[in-house]
């Protein structure tokens, strides 16, 4: 196995549309690459792929190693960029030591631990036990194939995660998690012909991963735009046409905008009020995330003579649900809600406020995600965005609920990961846990004995446009994966 054929196979998984509840294309991809290869392979209903490789010979008695990732990525563009996730391939260049994709992400997390797996499934000349690739469905949405895993079907007791984005850190812990969402029913009013309409738009955030990232102080254009539309509303009487911010429930808002009327005589000061914003939210984020900016545009035309926008929207969010939704949007918590007393440096509690979106029927849905390493904080921290949209007369749900996964210090793979490091680079690795969701917490629902580690190499901007791979350090990654693998004894 060679970091060559790995980054080889990875570009060729670029080439496949694997969006989350859409991963048919990369699942038949799996299968006749295994059939291809003359290895066992079974796939079960919810679409989980599992490639098994005997033991090499002389490593029968070897323990069975679990290779997992998941077969899904996040599919995030920027604004105006044209690129379609169900047939287009990722367009990723080399530069400056980093495997780059600009306009869209990459989909390293987890396309680069297929790779890897793969690259280990095809060496003959590894030595190594029974090897279980498997590869999970539906991780960025909800877990979901982790969750429909049955007993039985893999058969080891030690599995190695490939789901991680710091070269040199172990990880034996993550944290639960869980997504809240809010819904407000509206009904529509007629759109006062006398104001003028105008979009007010925020972009350019750097976003990122609502885990790994959330401590990193980067701005949340939903937030952003709720700030102005607060503002405005505080001081004039204004119309709600169009809303619309964030996408994914596990990403940073990057985009968000609003159409909204009001006044042209308010014109200046509604101006002001956004600008005024802009400039505060730019030094506010002028180190975290100082590309945020945003841009205001007219809706429709200003007749003159007739003194009303001629083209623009007709109708209008009542007044009421209009004025709930910002306050709630503005009241909602974003963010680190606490740090772990157990582990210095460890985001132990947070939510992201993830997406709101005008959907049919007059419904507005917000979308949001808690994650804490203690599960009755997280359950907190739902309830706390719970009541911030309940009060403003919202439905509120909770979902996608999954386990966090306890540190064992005292694990065996932790041992041979932890020698492997440092004999191959003679400095200890970091052993810690990190915020993000893993699957590793579902997996020990299902199979209680698993001794796990999850390692990778470093990846930066994920779940956003610009995700990046660094290179020197998926030699590093490659050359801990095999040695890992042929000291399992």
């Amino acid at each position: 196995m060679t970091t060559d054929r790995i980054l080889e196979i990875f570009k060729e998984i670029l080439t496949i549309p694997r969006e989350s509840g859409h991963e048919e294309h990369i699942i038949a991809y799996l299968q006749n690459w295994a059939k291809e290869h003359n290895l066992e392979c079974k796939t079960d209903e919810a679409g989980n792929v599992l490639i098994t490789k005997p033991a090499s010979k002389g490593r029968e008695n070897s323990p069975t190693v679990i290779l997992q990732s998941h077969s899904d990525m996040v599919c995030e563009k920027n604004a105006g960029v044209q690129h379609d996730f169900a047939k287009d391939p990722i367009i990723a260049v080399e530069e400056n030591g980093w495997l780059i994709a600009k306009e869209t992400t990459l989909g390293a997390d987890c396309g680069i631990g297929i790779a890897a797996q793969l690259a280990v499934l095809e060496d003959e000349n590894l030595e190594h036990g029974k090897i279980e690739a498997l590869f999970t469905t539906e991780e960025e949405t909800g877990l979901t194939g982790a969750m429909s895993l049955k007993p039985g079907f893999i058969t080891g007791n030690t599995l190695i995660n490939l789901d991680s984005e710091d070269e040199g850190e172990l990880f034996i812990g993550c944290a639960g998690g869980m997504d809240t969402t809010a819904e407000f029913k509206y009904t529509t009013v007629p759109a006062t012909e006398e104001y003028m309409k105008c979009e007010f738009k925020i972009f350019g955030g750097q976003g990122g991963h609502s885990g790994d990232d959330i401590d990193k102080n980067r701005a949340n254009a939903v937030k952003v735009l709720a700030r102005f539309l607060y503002n405005a509303l505080d001081k004039h009487n204004i119309e709600l046409y169009e809303i619309d911010g964030g996408n994914k429930r596990n990403a940073i808002a990057r985009e968000a905008y609003a159409v909204i009327g009001f006044k042209k005589r308010d014109k200046n000061s509604i101006l002001k009020i956004f600008n005024t914003l802009l400039a505060e939210v730019k030094d506010e984020y002028r180190i975290t995330d100082s590309n945020i900016d945003g841009a205001v545009g007219e809706v429709g035309i200003w007749d003159v003579k007739e003194g009303k926008c001629i083209g623009g929207p007709k109708k209008a969010v009542d007044p009421n649900t209009a004025a709930c939704l910002i306050y709630a949007l503005c009241a909602a918590p974003h963010g680190v809600l606490g740090m772990s007393n157990d582990m210095p440096g460890l985001v132990e509690t947070s939510t992201n406020l993830a997406s709101v979106k005008m959907l049919p029927k007059n419904i507005i849905r917000i979308g949001t995600s808690q994650r804490s390493s203690v599960n009755s904080c997280k359950n907190y921290a739902a309830k706390h965005v719970e009541a911030c949209f309940a009060l403003a007369g919202a439905v509120v749900k909770h979902n996608s609920q999954y386990p966090g996964w306890k540190p064992k210090l005292d694990s065996h793979i932790l041992e041979v990961s932890k020698a492997a490091y440092k004999k191959l680079f003679d400095k200890e690795p970091i052993v810690r846990a990190i915020h993000a969701g893993l699957e590793c917490g579902l997996f020990l629902d299902i199979y209680p004995n698993l001794d796990m580690i999850s390692f990778g190499p470093t990846l930066r901007g994920v779940h956003a446009p610009g995700e990046r791979l660094e290179l020197a350090s998926l030699d590093k990654f490659r050359k801990l994966l095999e040695e890992v693998i042929v000291n399992l004894k």
